[in-house]
């Protein structure tokens, strides 16, 4: 294999809910959930008798026929967004490759204004194919890639003046992610997301938001841009929709449907008959009850927790998040706490090299955070 990942030195292989267990069967407390993916905790049931199911069916077919259970999902995405329609594939970075494409044809193809300029964030991160590394906000996945696409700019998030300074007269798109989840966990200010989005319907940009991550309840709502208020012309999402199986989605309005015309776009994979059984019963689940009302609670509850007993240690510089995806900055670089934590027993995630990211399952208990809490407490008083 090619060494693009520093894997931890374990091997884990069993997963029930907020725990795993390793070759060892040493257990441990997961707030990575395969990084913001297992919302539901590992082998979640519904999800797993579904694909039980689906495994006697059929497991591929190609999108040369109707799949009927992908035009259910899609259906039930569109009733709870402010959405019209669904495009499937197998990743983020496909999902927010196909956002790229669509609001580029939407004003060639289909305004006939030849826009194609998009503008991102710096610190952002939106994916690993040529196009979205480059729309990322971050030099360090770019290099040795050049050179590198045109028609992506950068501005900071929370200015909006950085933003008008990047406008031209190609301007087709403005492209965010509601929590910078990669760089740190920024989470957007509301009144700079108000006035981003009436900047953009003033000057005919779409706006694009990247829900790759906060998506899915991560936020304490089935979209992180419910909370802002706004509706945005294309969201996308992957890691939590179909509880670790590979699909994305880039959802959008109604007005965009001739740029994704028959041909213009496709994906071999995409919205296969597993996939989207798993994403089915993963939404079904997910709007079942009060789960977001306890993602709202729990991340409330986790962030005063975490605040009240670890900011007065001298490593802790900052304590912020949106629901259960929650970042922890700490003032020098956090790998060998990391690794500390590791061996105590507790999976968590890093968020550029001075912030812990936590993104346990949205079903976590209170007992399960105040473990954790205090597994991070144990490691930071050796630092």
């Amino acid at each position: 294999m090619f060494p693009t990942y520093a894997k931890y030195p374990i091997s884990l292989v069993r997963g029930e809910g907020s725990r795993l267990w390793d070759e060892q069967g040493k257990e441990y407390l997961d707030f990575m959930s395969g990084v913001a993916v297992c919302n539901l905790g590992h082998v979640p049931m519904k999800v797993k008798e579904k694909i039980k199911e689906q495994l006697d069916r059929v497991w591929h077919v190609s999108n040369f026929f109707h799949i009927p259970n992908q035009e259910k999902l899609a259906q039930m995405l569109v009733n709870h967004s402010c959405m019209d329609l669904v495009f499937f594939c197998n990743s983020g970075a496909e999902a927010n490759e196909a956002a790229i494409k669509c609001a580029r044809r939407y004003h060639q193809g289909v305004l006939k204004n030849g826009k194609y300029e998009i503008i991102t964030f710096e610190k952002s991160f939106h994916g690993r194919t040529i196009a979205t590394l480059t729309a990322t906000g971050q030099d360090k996945v770019k290099d040795g890639f050049h050179p590198l696409p045109q028609g992506f700019k950068y501005a900071c998030l929370n200015d909006l003046q950085s933003v008008k300074e990047q406008i031209t007269d190609q301007t087709a798109a403005i492209m965010m992610e509601l929590v910078q989840g990669e760089s740190g966990v920024y989470p957007a200010e509301q009144e700079f997301v108000d006035e981003l989005s009436a900047l953009c319907k003033d000057q005919g940009m779409l706006l694009i938001i990247d829900e790759v991550q906060t998506g899915m309840g991560r936020t304490g709502s089935l979209f992180a841009y419910e909370h802002y208020g706004i509706e945005p012309d294309i969201i996308t999402l992957a890691k939590g929709l179909a509880s670790g199986f590979p699909i994305g989605a880039m959802m959008g309005k109604k007005e965009l449907r001739e740029a994704f015309s028959a041909g213009s776009h496709g994906s071999t994979f995409g919205g296969g008959p597993l996939a989207v059984t798993a994403g089915l019963a993963t939404l079904e689940t997910l709007l079942d009850g009060c789960l977001m009302e306890h993602v709202t609670k729990l991340g409330i509850y986790a962030l005063q927790r975490l605040t009240d007993q670890l900011q007065h240690y001298p490593s802790i510089q900052n304590i912020r998040g949106l629901g259960l995806l929650i970042g922890i900055e700490c003032r020098e670089p956090i790998a060998p706490i990391i690794q500390e934590l590791l061996q105590q027993g507790l999976l968590v995630l890093t968020a550029g090299t001075h912030v812990i990211r936590l993104a346990p399952s949205l079903l976590i208990t209170k007992e399960e955070i105040d473990q954790a809490v205090d597994l991070i407490e144990v490691v930071l008083k050796k630092y």
